[in-house]
């Protein structure tokens, strides 16, 4: 709450996800072990297959879920036995002090670093020397590659990446629009829209349009604003240092192009809070159309032909979740069809969202690279391995005697209850 502004009950909410993730991807080892506890004899070979790490894993986490962000990647990098070192963003230091004793305390020397510093001071050499295995970064894209180039051999570094994303929320003219806004208020605003996951720009059909844009207006008045250890506060102060500054830029260059700011009080700025500036009607020569802007501004962009919002999810960089708001079935089908061909998540008449986490979170395009959920995580942070012979009578005493008196912890069909 103190340094990245989060209200109590999402922090709270954060707090408690990653406990649960952490139980759950000890199930999914499990489950994965039990699978990989039995021999396999093809064409007179008998081998067993098992999943081992890769080596060092470089995790970095983003300022927006400092704790969950980091551990859906740290947590499963450990449990593949890999050795991992983080590196806490810039903004959510300090919640990671309390932690550092009982990480000190899980593991033997050296399985757990974290390193603190200036991105380019600290993170460059150890991309350079070419010693990280691994990247697990979430962030922007255009970090992402620096990083990748400063590795001396790009090939042989596996790249888990949770970039940018502008997911877009349709809304249709027979969608019920209270549940809509609703959902659209909550996937635009929630943490300040301060999510990967937010919808960051609203197409709506024409014939609705006013009156969604009226009610969207009205629910954001009534958010409550303060300070994040208010009780029931839902707007907060920003972190990033210039971030009001850049907010209200974008949504200037929109009013030159002919927008407006729609709700009463939207983008006043006191200090380093902004209230929330819903912007209408958005167009393609505003920065606001294509730039992710990772803050409380909402564009909303009326539509006639739903070719419109479809082109635009076709033609933009970015390809990890879109939102359909709507009542008859055939026309959200026709509209599923294609979104999955580019985007990576499709939600009915709901805001975009990363959980449950034991589903496939990923991007195409500039969004993401590699997958995670639960169980993907195990196979991303570790890599199919075999012990393989000849269906022979020597190679049988060989191996069941290693079995049988566990000699080794890779051949073993022993498995975790």
């Amino acid at each position: 709450m103190w340094e990245i502004g989060k209200n109590r009950t999402d922090s709270e909410k954060e707090f408690d996800r990653t406990l649960d993730y952490i139980q759950d991807t000890i199930d999914a080892l499990k489950d994965l072990d039990r699978a990989s506890s039995r021999f396999i004899i093809e064409q007179g070979i008998f081998g067993q297959i098992r999943r081992a790490p890769l080596g060092v894993v470089l995790c970095m986490g983003p300022f927006n879920y400092p704790l969950n962000e980091t551990f859906t990647t740290l947590i499963p990098a450990l449990i593949m036995g890999n050795v991992a070192i983080f590196k806490p963003p810039k903004l959510g230091v300090l919640l990671h002090r309390p932690l550092l004793r009982a990480f000190q305390e899980s593991f033997p020397p050296g399985v757990v670093g974290t390193v603190y510093g200036d991105g380019q001071d600290v993170i460059g050499p150890m991309m350079s020397n070419g010693k990280v295995d691994v990247l697990a970064f979430i962030g922007s894209s255009r970090v992402a590659d620096i990083l990748k180039h400063q590795h001396p051999n790009p090939h042989r570094l596996r790249c888990v990446l949770g970039l940018e994303a502008k997911n877009v929320g349709i809304i249709l003219p027979d969608a019920e629009l209270v549940s809509a806004v609703k959902e659209c208020v909550l996937g635009a605003l929630s943490y300040n829209g301060q999510r990967c996951t937010a919808l960051k720009i609203l197409f709506v059909h024409k014939s609705v349009f006013q009156s969604f844009v009226d009610q969207f207006c009205e629910a954001v008045s009534e958010l409550k604003y303060g300070m994040p250890w208010d009780d029931g506060v839902q707007l907060t102060p920003l972190p990033e240092s210039g971030k009001t500054v850049y907010l209200n830029e974008i949504i200037e260059d929109a009013r030159q192009h002919g927008a407006i700011v729609a709700n009463e009080n939207g983008g006043a700025i006191d200090e380093t809070f902004m209230f929330p500036a819903v912007v209408t009607p958005v167009n393609e020569k505003m920065r606001l159309y294509r730039e992710e802007q990772f803050g409380p501004v909402v564009p909303i962009c009326p539509f006639d032909d739903i070719e419109e919002p479809m082109q635009y999810v076709v033609s933009s960089s970015y390809g990890q979740q879109a939102s359909i708001f709507g009542s008859d079935p055939k026309t959200i089908a026709e509209l599923i069809d294609p979104l999955v061909n580019q985007v990576c998540r499709v939600n009915i008449n709901s805001q975009c969202q990363r959980g449950p986490d034991t589903f496939p979170f990923t991007g195409r395009k500039s969004s993401a690279e590699g997958t995670l959920s639960v169980s993907d995580a195990l196979r991303v942070f570790a890599i199919r391995t075999l012990v393989a012979a000849k269906d022979s009578e020597l190679n049988k005493r060989i191996v069941s005697t290693i079995v049988r008196e566990r000699q080794s912890n890779f051949l073993s069909t022993d498995f975790l209850l």
